[in-house]
């Protein structure tokens, strides 16, 4: 059996101005660890072999390396600079043409979202592209190669797929929680695994279709959103507390 686990090299702070990727602003998004651990339960159960794969700059490279400390077999980057300023769309028509070049595969992997862009749209916009079936926040995978049963946790229902490969699913992040890389494997990841750079050339892509050109959205800026809170005390007895307390939701229009 043979899974692709497609992660992202997330911005870990808002930046000021121009976004610059580098090994010491960016990390394994930790929405991506849960979707890497799945992978790597179903590989323990079944056999095969799990590949990252991941769009990025350069350091990107150290996500992937965590990935494979914690167990992965394969690594690729698409890294090229026309890649640069894609959108979920041109960043789905890379992934997956990256992922065209890695098949056969049984399953295809993505977090629920990233924690610097937040859209949650990249899985499945990937899925369409490759014409696969796909099943979100997936909870719970089970069943052989042939084909699995797929529990999906959504506004509180749990629902039942049978899923038949290959197939692509989003991981929900209470789905696994991740493991720890040992010391050992850190040092032979980092020091002794190839990490497979592949520019479009090597895929075929047209650069219209990715980076700025390919991209119909455009970030214009991202900054924190400044929150200002007050506390003030409600007097009176518990019951009188409570009635307050309701009326001043329902006039704030916070409850119905």
């Amino acid at each position: 059996m043979h899974i692709i686990v497609c992660i992202k090299s997330v911005v870990v702070n808002a930046p000021r101005g121009k976004i610059v990727r580098t090994a010491d602003t960016c990390a394994l998004n930790p929405f991506d660890r849960p979707a890497l651990e799945a992978a790597l339960k179903l590989k323990e159960e079944h056999g095969g072999s799990v590949t990252v794969l991941s769009m990025g700059p350069p350091p990107a490279e150290t996500a992937l390396r965590e990935a494979l400390a914690a167990g992965a077999d394969r690594a690729v980057l698409l890294c090229d600079p026309a890649l640069a300023g894609s959108d979920t769309l041109a960043t789905s028509t890379a992934l997956c043409a990256g992922v065209n070049g890695l098949a056969p595969f049984d399953l295809l992997l993505f977090g629920a979202r990233t924690s610097d862009s937040d859209t949650g749209q990249v899985g499945p916009q990937t899925a369409v592209l490759l014409d696969l079936p796909m099943v979100t926040g997936a909870v719970k995978i089970d069943g052989t190669p042939d084909g699995f049963t797929v529990e999906r946790k959504m506004d509180g229902f749990i629902e039942t797929y049978e899923v038949v490969v290959p197939a692509a699913l989003t991981i929900h992040p209470a789905a696994a929680a991740p493991r720890d890389a040992a010391l050992g494997d850190i040092a032979v990841a980092f020091d002794e695994m190839p990490v497979e750079t592949v520019s479009i050339r090597q895929l075929g892509l047209d650069p219209k279709l990715v980076g700025e050109a390919g991209s119909p959205t455009r970030v214009l800026s991202m900054k924190p959103i400044q929150k200002n809170r007050a506390c003030r005390w409600i007097e009176g007895t518990p019951a009188a507390q409570a009635d307050t307390l309701v009326r001043e939701l329902v006039d704030a229009g916070l409850i119905g």
